[in-house]
């Protein structure tokens, strides 16, 4: 395997599916097809979900709604994605732990870094709800830092396109895709990659970051045996 310890990220968004909101049960279970096959060949697994599918902080501010109001709704947006994504992983017979950064003791555990890396290292899946706990900040940058937090060896970015280009692919024909490129050609480009906090703070840990498509089965397994899958960042 090309990595022991992996950080998967997943938006909100992915978990819709072809539905205009919530979750896709379809959608959902193929994920957890993908993630029970990797965890099978010893990857140890860490996952952070987004909450866009359900409420986004941002669009309740854009409406008038207070900020750090919108901000919880959000973070509990994401315990609720992360409660399916458990669900749907326990019903393949892979062990989770669902541990969330805002204490909700009913439904998950608290996240405690220790226990997050004993879960690892005893073959469970891990999932981290409730965003970083704070307002103002995303869960791109609850990715980043839950990743170097338990040490894992990459952030892998699950997204629509295969990859980082040169310009949005969906709207531009003769964008080109990156197969590698370094954190300060990113910032030099001025491409989006993540939010500007969530990748000074990979950037700075010296974290790679590989963006892939998600929606294409096998590349999960496939990135973790070590093909050229997607666009690798890293200094």
């Amino acid at each position: 395997m090309q990595y022991k310890r992996i950080l998967l990220k997943l938006s909100g968004e992915a978990l819709m599916g072809e539905k205009q909101y919530g979750i896709d049960s379809k959608r959902l279970a193929e994920y957890a097809e993908e993630i029970k096959d990797v965890a099978a060949k010893g990857v140890e697994v860490a996952i952070v979900i987004g909450g866009g599918n359900i409420f986004r902080g941002l669009t309740g501010a854009a409406t008038g709604m207070d900020r750090v109001q919108g901000d919880h709704m959000g973070m509990l947006a994401t315990v609720i994605n992360g409660l399916a994504l458990q669900s749907a992983l326990e019903m393949q017979g892979v062990q989770t732990r669902l541990q969330s950064a805002i204490q909700i003791n009913e439904v998950a555990e608290p996240f405690i870094r220790r226990r997050a890396m004993r879960h690892l290292e005893k073959g469970r899946v891990v999932i981290f709800g409730g965003g970083t706990g704070n307002p103002y900040f995303t869960t791109d940058s609850a990715a980043v830092l839950r990743a170097i937090e338990i040490e894992a060896d990459v952030i892998l970015k699950g997204t629509r396109v295969d990859g980082i280009y040169t310009s949005d692919p969906e709207k531009d024909k003769n964008a080109t895709k990156f197969d590698t490129i370094s954190f300060a050609d990113v910032l030099l480009k001025g491409l989006k990659v993540m939010d500007t906090t969530a990748f000074t703070l990979s950037q700075e840990n010296e974290l790679p970051i590989v963006v892939f498509d998600m929606n294409k089965t096998g590349n999960l397994m496939k990135l973790v045996e070590g093909e050229n899958i997607g666009t690798v960042v890293n200094i």
